[in-house]
């Protein structure tokens, strides 16, 4: 695992040409790592029935502010580890 708990991360900001489960509202946006939740295959690359390893998954936090432009609460979304960069 590349992210530990605490630890600010950012979306990465793409746009493939194929399935995804990051969240277009969620691309680019700066997060915090709430917990790992274990490696799961990349839903990405089953779909297109590409065989591939299994990846970390972690629990990431939000600010709505971040996401949407306003709000006061946070969203949580879970997000495989190649989704993720540093800031």
């Amino acid at each position: 695992m590349t992210f530990t708990t605490g630890e600010q991360v950012r979306t990465k900001n793409t746009d493939p040409p194929h399935h995804t489960r990051l969240p277009r509202y969620a691309r680019g946006a700066l997060g915090t790592i709430v917990r790992p939740q274990g490696a799961h295959t990349l839903p990405d690359d089953v779909v297109r029935g590409i065989t591939s390893q299994a990846e970390a998954v972690y629990e990431v936090r939000f600010s709505a502010r971040e996401l949407f432009g306003a709000g006061d609460h946070t969203v949580t979304l879970s997000l495989w580890e190649s989704y993720l960069e540093k800031p």
